[in-house]
């Protein structure tokens, strides 16, 4: 069973999108406002409040990381990508706090830099913002690119895990 409830964040008000199956609970999405790649309307499920407790405990590890008291989360998540996409979501979760890369380094990490352009693509679908870090993802020479957030987020995010990196060089 699927149900969404809006959380507030320092970043604004995000929608979270989760999901029982098996008995097992997990967040499904976590989406902008104005996010590139909205879920439909059918696939969100039923209001709840933010109260329910996969969001609650979304909430607190979130508000945790925006105030650089957490690096990681433990909240379970489930992705319903193609496998291209899946393998893409899965490589992004192993990219260190506190750095980047680029997404021919992510498309040759994959097994093909030629496949960059189809890695950014999947970046850009991400259903779960910050938890699945696609922030970390920039472009070849280091700039900032396309975040379905917004680029102001994304430097946000960047520049909160920059200034909590012990050592950390510049990012963008």
């Amino acid at each position: 069973m699927r149900r969404h409830a809006p959380l507030a964040t320092s970043l604004g008000d995000l929608l979270a999108v989760g999901e029982s199956l098996d008995g097992e609970d997990a967040l499904i999405g976590l989406y902008f406002p104005g996010h590139w790649h909205p879920p439909a309307d059918d696939a969100i499920g039923h209001p709840t409040t933010a109260e329910d407790p996969l969001f609650a405990a979304t909430r607190a590890e979130l508000a945790a990381y925006l105030t650089g008291e957490r690096t990681t989360f433990t909240i379970p998540t489930r992705t319903h990508g193609d496998p291209f996409a899946e393998r893409v979501w899965d490589a992004l979760t192993t990219i260190p706090y506190g750095t980047t890369t680029t997404y021919g380094t992510l498309a040759a990490d994959l097994g093909n830099r030629d496949w960059a352009r189809r890695a950014g693509q999947a970046v850009g679908r991400n259903p779960i913002s910050i938890i699945i870090p696609c922030h970390r993802v920039v472009g070849a020479d280091g700039s900032l690119t396309g975040y379905a957030g917004g680029l102001d987020r994304k430097r946000t995010l960047l520049t909160l895990e920059a200034a909590r990196h012990a050592g950390a060089g510049r990012l963008f």
